[in-house]
């Protein structure tokens, strides 16, 4: 043999092993279902000091990073930033109570113990938890629906206006002889509200359910923010007016509020406009320089706070409450009230809200905590969170506290003035401790109508986001819609129902998108092995490739089968349905002839409709007729199947394998072999070129074996 006779065969055996098909074999797994069940017991309920240590130091991250304090570092900008929050807190504490139907004491009791509890348990850095506004929103529509279930007047004068006492007996709590008036039945439905979602939000930290925020997109938070917005400013324009009106209950509360205002517009109290109206002049256009200016501005100017003194101060030496009957703040105690457990009696009622609110609530925090890590280079634990805002809930709720979380705006600040860690938490703390021992009697003279101008300020960036709304809808109109559609539905409706429609709204958005999947037809490229969808590549002789970019299951099964007949150009049921008519047909002319004659017919009429079975089917590919005797379908991104979507890919092979036309699959993935395997898909196995093989590791491999199968449809033996 010659030297080119030896080059020449071993480029063939080359050419031989790059031809020959990839087979995956798999791995028989022998462990029993015991040992793997045992093996999980011994490793989570096991625990070696080490591990203790670790698990300890994980639930109170204060412990792993307080004793790498860097001093000299980290100091100044967490003392500079903890006084400039707790300083925007002590009139945004005062405010959101209103927003609460709560006496304003308790909004600073809420600050202040949120802030320690986050920064002893918490895994962010940079976030600001304390009341948050739509959240307040949620609380003070359960509690006034609670109030007037109770048996209290609408409220007329203001929270806590009305004296009306109640024995708590008569509320379901067994310490009988023991009084509460309006203000203290509010803060009682406040306080179990709040336990009762931090209760949730820790027993969804113990089940590891913290993948719940993925639920919650950008887009549906921001309309639901948006639209709860709306809410909070129709409710608190009859605070800069000074009209006393109740806070309507149930759906379509943003209508019933305007037309209370527009029949009481002619009660409105002139002191009450008068101030609301200086108040808007000084604030926006301060907070519009904070914003411009920030970069600048070593530390946002406290403009709320500066305004809140001299209103109190002009409100108390003016008379404002005596002479011109404007609501004001009314008697802040200084100090602390003793613990008090929740009403249990009350749970059951409240249950369901609470559940809203704690997914909102954790939701935001998570959200804004994961912003901020990213952006500063260090990551939060989604689990971990949702047990430090559940303790920020349970915990306060038995003094006097309701419901928190983050908070964009007071985070946005904490940031800029120079944050580090959480101790600027405790030090803002510190200052509203200051404001709960001394100040706050101080704040005796405030007009509600200011706390309402700040509360109506501070909307401003979730309001903006309807400015944001054509550009949202250029870049994506399927998540502008949901964006519209909870914002509407929160505003116009009902908010809590808001979140639930925008969750809905979401999930039938991707449900719709596998719905809107089609086959597409692929071509491979002429310089080297690759498939994609057909635009000026080449296609393959008696061979056509087919893509479905969805997973196959329940909901789309028949409309992946329509899409791919449609494709394909033939629909098999109906091609079948066709020829057994026409058998049909054929039969009478067949009864007249002789036994020979009809013997001889029969042959040839066997031999015609076995031959015209086997033939290469012609299919309407791409509007151009093909001749075609097998489809190979890629499915790379077909994600999962069920049992219909398994049931579906068996009668397409079926279907179509009564036609002569052979039906491959190829690029599956793990989990959609095991459906294949376990579901009896692939009828047996021969080998590697087997008759019976139906399931290929490439779309390569795929072509070439049934370019590679010799017997020719035509032949009636083969049939």
């Amino acid at each position: 043999m010659t030297h080119d006779d030896d080059c020449c065969t071993t480029e063939d055996e080359a050419e031989s092993r790059q031809q020959q098909r990839l087979a995956l074999e798999r791995v028989e797994k022998g462990t029993k279902w015991t040992r793997v069940a045992s093996a999980r017991l011994r490793k989570h309920c096991s625990c070696s000091p080490d591990e203790a240590k670790s698990k300890t130091l994980g639930f109170v991250p204060i412990l792993k990073w307080l004793p790498r304090y860097q001093l000299r570092d980290w100091l100044l900008g967490d003392v500079m930033s903890g006084l400039i929050v707790g300083t925007l807190l002590v009139p945004q504490s005062i405010a959101y109570s209103l927003l609460a139907s709560q006496d304003p004491i308790y909004g600073i009791y809420t600050s202040f113990f949120s802030s320690i509890i986050y920064a002893l348990l918490g895994t962010s850095r940079h976030i600001s938890v304390g009341i948050f506004g739509v959240l307040c929103l949620l609380v003070g529509q359960v509690v006034d629906r609670e109030l007037a279930l109770a048996g209290f007047l609408p409220e007329s004068r203001g929270a806590g206006s009305d004296n009306s006492t109640f024995p708590l007996v008569v509320q379901g709590n067994s310490s009988t002889g023991v009084e509460c008036d309006r203000s203290c039945y509010a803060i009682t439905v406040g306080a179990t509200l709040t336990f009762t979602a931090g209760v949730y939000q820790v027993i969804m930290g113990l089940f590891q359910v913290g993948f719940i925020s993925v639920y919650l997109s950008d887009s549906l938070l921001s309309g639901f923010a948006t639209g709860a917005s709306l809410t909070i400013l129709t409710s608190q324009i009859k605070y800069l007016l000074g009209l006393k009106i109740p806070r309507p209950q149930g759906w379509f509360t943003l209508f019933k509020t305007l037309y209370s205002l527009l029949t009481n517009l002619g009660n409105t109290n002139i002191c009450d406009l008068v101030t609301s109206v200086l108040c808007l002049l000084i604030l926006v256009p301060t907070k519009e320089l904070n914003d411009r200016f920030k970069s600048k501005l070593k530390a946002p100017i406290p403009f709320e706070l500066f305004v809140v003194i001299i209103a109190a101060l002009a409100s108390h030496f003016g008379y404002f409450n005596t002479e011109y009957g404007s609501e004001v703040a009314g008697d802040i105690p200084t100090g602390f009230l003793p613990p008090q457990m929740p009403l249990w009696s009350l749970i059951p009622s409240v249950a369901l809200d609470a559940f809203s609110i704690a997914i909102v609530g954790f939701a935001i925090t998570v959200s804004l905590s994961e912003l901020f890590a990213k952006k500063h280079g260090y990551q939060v634990d989604a689990n971990q969170e949702m047990y430090a805002i559940g303790f920020c809930n349970i915990l306060p709720s038995f003094f006097h506290c309701f419901v928190t979380s983050a908070a964009l705006t007071k985070t946005l600040v904490k940031e800029s003035t120079g944050c580090q860690t959480q101790l600027s938490g405790l030090v803002s703390a510190v200052v509203l401790l200051l404001v709960l021992l001394v100040i706050a009697p101080l704040f005796y003279s405030l007009q509600k109508c200011v706390l309402a101008a700040i509360i109506v300020v501070n909307l401003r960036g979730a309001l903006r986001k309807f400015t944001d709304v054509p550009n949202m809808w250029r870049v994506n109109r399927v998540d502008t819609s949901i964006w519209l559609i909870t914002m509407a539905t929160s505003a116009l409706v009902n908010t809590e129902l808001g979140l639930l429609v925008g969750v809905l709204v979401s999930a039938f958005c991707v449900l719709g998108r596998t719905q809107q999947a089609q086959v597409v037809e692929l071509g491979r490229a002429a310089s080297r092995e690759h498939y994609e969808d057909l635009r000026g590549l080449e296609t393959l002789p008696e061979v056509a490739v087919f893509r479905y970019e969805a997973p196959i299951y329940y909901a789309n099964q028949s409309l992946f089968k329509k899409s791919l007949y449609k494709c394909v150009g033939l629909d098999p049921v109906k091609e079948k349905a066709r020829r057994t008519k026409l058998k049909k047909k054929s039969k009478p002319q067949e009864e007249g002839r002789g036994d020979i004659h009809k013997k001889s017919e029969g042959d040839k009429v066997c031999k015609g409709e076995e031959t015209q079975a086997a033939v290469n089917v012609t299919l309407m590919l791409n509007e151009a007729p093909r001749s075609v005797r097998s489809i190979v379908m890629d499915c790379s991104a077909v994600l999962f199947l069920d049992t219909a979507g398994l049931n579906a890919l068996k009668e397409v092979r079926k279907d179509y394998g009564e036609l002569g036309v052979r039906v491959v699959l190829a690029h599956c993935n793990t989990t959609v072999l095991d459906t294949l395997e376990k579901g009896g898909y692939e009828p047996n196995k021969e080998g590697e070129t087997g008759e019976n093989s139906v399931i290929f590791f490439t779309i390569g491999d795929a072509v070439r074996y049934v370019q590679s199968l010799s017997a020719a449809n035509g032949e009636c033996d083969t049939k």
